[in-house]
Protein backbone atom coordinates (compact mmCIF):
# COMPACT_ATOMS: atom_id res chain seq x y z
CA UNK A 1 0.00 0.00 0.00
CA UNK A 2 2.90 2.36 0.82
CA UNK A 3 4.40 2.01 -2.65
CA UNK A 4 1.00 2.57 -4.25
CA UNK A 5 0.51 5.82 -2.34
CA UNK A 6 4.05 6.98 -3.14
CA UNK A 7 3.77 6.04 -6.79
CA UNK A 8 0.49 7.85 -7.37
CA UNK A 9 1.80 10.90 -5.51
CA UNK A 10 5.04 11.07 -7.49
CA UNK A 11 3.21 10.60 -10.78
CA UNK A 12 0.80 13.41 -9.94
CA UNK A 13 3.63 15.66 -8.76
CA UNK A 14 5.41 15.15 -12.08
CA UNK A 15 2.22 15.80 -14.04
CA UNK A 16 1.81 19.10 -12.19
CA UNK A 17 5.19 20.23 -13.56
CA UNK A 18 3.94 19.59 -17.09
CA UNK A 19 0.49 21.13 -16.67
CA UNK A 20 1.58 24.23 -14.74
CA UNK A 21 5.37 24.43 -14.26
CA UNK A 22 6.43 26.43 -11.21
CA UNK A 23 9.23 28.97 -11.09
CA UNK A 24 12.54 27.06 -10.92
CA UNK A 25 13.82 28.77 -7.75
CA UNK A 26 16.82 26.81 -6.50
CA UNK A 27 16.72 24.29 -9.33
CA UNK A 28 19.31 25.94 -11.59
CA UNK A 29 21.39 22.77 -11.56
CA UNK A 30 18.47 20.95 -13.20
CA UNK A 31 17.36 23.72 -15.54
CA UNK A 32 20.93 24.07 -16.80
CA UNK A 33 20.42 20.74 -18.57
CA UNK A 34 16.74 21.05 -19.55
CA UNK A 35 13.46 22.62 -18.46
CA UNK A 36 11.34 21.54 -15.52
CA UNK A 37 8.75 20.11 -17.89
CA UNK A 38 11.40 17.62 -19.03
CA UNK A 39 12.45 16.88 -15.44
CA UNK A 40 8.78 16.19 -14.71
CA UNK A 41 9.18 12.94 -16.60
CA UNK A 42 11.66 11.74 -13.97
CA UNK A 43 8.87 12.03 -11.37
CA UNK A 44 6.31 10.44 -13.68
CA UNK A 45 8.44 7.47 -14.78
CA UNK A 46 9.68 6.78 -11.26
CA UNK A 47 6.15 7.22 -9.93
CA UNK A 48 4.77 4.70 -12.41
CA UNK A 49 7.57 2.23 -11.59
CA UNK A 50 6.81 2.66 -7.90
CA UNK A 51 3.09 2.14 -8.52
CA UNK A 52 3.66 -1.03 -10.54
CA UNK A 53 6.02 -2.36 -7.84
CA UNK A 54 3.22 -2.02 -5.30
CA UNK A 55 1.52 -4.99 -6.97
CA UNK A 56 4.57 -7.25 -6.84
CA UNK A 57 5.15 -9.81 -4.12
CA UNK A 58 6.99 -8.72 -1.02
CA UNK A 59 10.69 -9.00 -1.65
CA UNK A 60 10.29 -8.36 -5.35
CA UNK A 61 9.04 -4.84 -4.79
CA UNK A 62 12.45 -3.40 -3.88
CA UNK A 63 12.81 -1.71 -7.28
CA UNK A 64 9.78 0.38 -6.35
CA UNK A 65 11.64 1.70 -3.33
CA UNK A 66 14.69 2.47 -5.49
CA UNK A 67 12.52 4.26 -8.04
CA UNK A 68 10.80 6.22 -5.29
CA UNK A 69 14.17 7.45 -3.99
CA UNK A 70 15.45 8.90 -7.27
CA UNK A 71 13.35 12.07 -7.79
CA UNK A 72 13.53 13.48 -4.24
CA UNK A 73 17.25 12.72 -4.10
CA UNK A 74 17.83 14.58 -7.38
CA UNK A 75 15.76 17.52 -6.15
CA UNK A 76 17.63 17.61 -2.81
CA UNK A 77 20.99 17.65 -4.60
CA UNK A 78 19.78 20.46 -6.86
CA UNK A 79 18.63 22.54 -3.89
CA UNK A 80 21.92 21.92 -2.06
CA UNK A 81 23.77 23.04 -5.19
CA UNK A 82 21.66 26.20 -5.14
CA UNK A 83 22.78 26.86 -1.57
CA UNK A 84 26.45 26.22 -2.35
CA UNK A 85 26.43 28.50 -5.41
CA UNK A 86 24.52 31.19 -3.53
CA UNK A 87 21.59 31.12 -5.95
CA UNK A 88 18.98 29.98 -3.41
CA UNK A 89 19.70 30.31 0.32
CA UNK A 90 16.32 28.77 1.23
CA UNK A 91 17.40 25.63 -0.63
CA UNK A 92 19.09 24.22 2.47
CA UNK A 93 15.74 23.88 4.23
CA UNK A 94 14.00 22.50 1.17
CA UNK A 95 16.81 19.95 0.68
CA UNK A 96 16.53 18.87 4.33
CA UNK A 97 12.78 18.53 3.88
CA UNK A 98 13.25 16.28 0.81
CA UNK A 99 15.94 14.24 2.56
CA UNK A 100 13.85 13.65 5.68
CA UNK A 101 10.20 13.54 4.65
CA UNK A 102 10.87 11.78 1.37
CA UNK A 103 14.20 9.97 1.23
CA UNK A 104 14.31 9.16 4.94
CA UNK A 105 10.74 7.89 5.10
CA UNK A 106 11.21 5.75 1.98
CA UNK A 107 14.42 4.25 3.35
CA UNK A 108 12.71 3.55 6.68
CA UNK A 109 9.68 1.95 5.00
CA UNK A 110 11.95 -0.25 2.90
CA UNK A 111 13.37 -1.79 6.07
CA UNK A 112 10.11 -2.38 7.93
CA UNK A 113 9.55 -6.14 8.19
CA UNK A 114 6.38 -7.43 6.67
CA UNK A 115 5.38 -9.55 9.68
CA UNK A 116 1.78 -8.44 9.60
CA UNK A 117 1.28 -9.56 6.02
CA UNK A 118 -0.14 -13.09 5.96
CA UNK A 119 1.60 -15.55 3.65
CA UNK A 120 -0.02 -16.40 0.35
CA UNK A 121 -2.17 -19.50 0.93
CA UNK A 122 -1.00 -22.59 -0.91
CA UNK A 123 -3.44 -25.04 -2.37
CA UNK A 124 -2.99 -28.58 -1.13
CA UNK A 125 -1.62 -30.96 -3.72
CA UNK A 126 -3.11 -34.39 -4.27
CA UNK A 127 -1.99 -36.83 -1.65
CA UNK A 128 -1.26 -34.09 0.93
CA UNK A 129 -3.54 -34.00 3.92
CA UNK A 130 -7.19 -34.80 3.78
Amino acid sequence: MFLLILGVGKTCWGASFIVDPPEPFGLQLLTYFCGLQHWAWLWIVCGLATTVSAFLRIGRDRWGFYAALVPPTVWAVAYLAGVITGDYSRGLWVAIWYLTSHVGVIMWAATVPEYSVPPVPRRARRGEGA
